[in-house]
């Protein structure tokens, strides 16, 4: 801290206290389903100024080689990109908090830049049954003709808000929903797990 104050707050994981790392469900046989906790990302979110989205596209290009993704889509590369959350709003995610520094300063007057990374718990939810075990929560179609990888919906998991983007075709989500429901979440995770090992 500046200034000469100390203090004893000590960041934390949003799963921390909350989730454990064992195996549920099905003893004996491959599992169909595997919870991997994201930590250690760095989010924010961008809300484009009004008219400043073709400049603010031409930036995120030439700093970070992103192009700003459409309505209900996502444009990733490994652990980096953004992720549509509304009209003219994207959530920019980097694989750590230190490489999003310099984004605020680099969007200046074409966005309002806010850091998330404290404020969302990300799940990564994959394997053979993780749309099974996803649709059993979500008020979305995930069937693969509806739904692909690339897409994105802002959405509710068992009555708690969410937002889920599909990574890939194995399948693949990511899953970010307020830090402050993550224990909920987790439950309902945990439990919903159950029946695919």
């Amino acid at each position: 801290m500046s200034d000469g104050i100390e203090t004893t707050w000590r960041p934390r994981s949003a799963w921390a206290g909350i989730a454990s790392i064992v195996r549920h469900g099905r003893p004996g046989s491959e599992p169909g389903l595997t919870l991997t906790l994201r930590e250690e990302f760095g989010l924010a979110t961008l809300i484009a100024a009004k008219g400043r989205t073709d400049a603010l596209r031409q930036v995120l290009e030439d700093l970070y080689g992103w192009s700003l993704p459409d309505f209900g889509a996502a444009s990733l590369t490994d652990e980096q990109g953004l992720v549509w959350s509304g009209p003219d709003q994207w959530l920019a995610l980097f694989g750590t908090r230190r490489a999003m520094a310099g984004l605020a300063q680099a969007v200046r007057g074409l966005a309002a830049v806010t850091d998330q990374s404290d404020a969302r718990a990300i799940i990564r939810v994959s394997g053979r049954d993780a749309r099974a075990f996803l649709a059993k929560g979500l008020a979305i179609d995930l069937h693969p003709r509806a739904f692909q990888p690339g897409q994105v919906a802002v959405t509710s998991l068992a009555h708690m808000g969410a937002q889920l983007w599909q990574r890939d075709a194995t399948p693949t989500y990511d899953l970010a929903v307020a830090r402050s429901s993550a224990g909920s979440v987790w439950s309902w995770l945990s439990h919903a797990a159950d029946e695919f090992g």
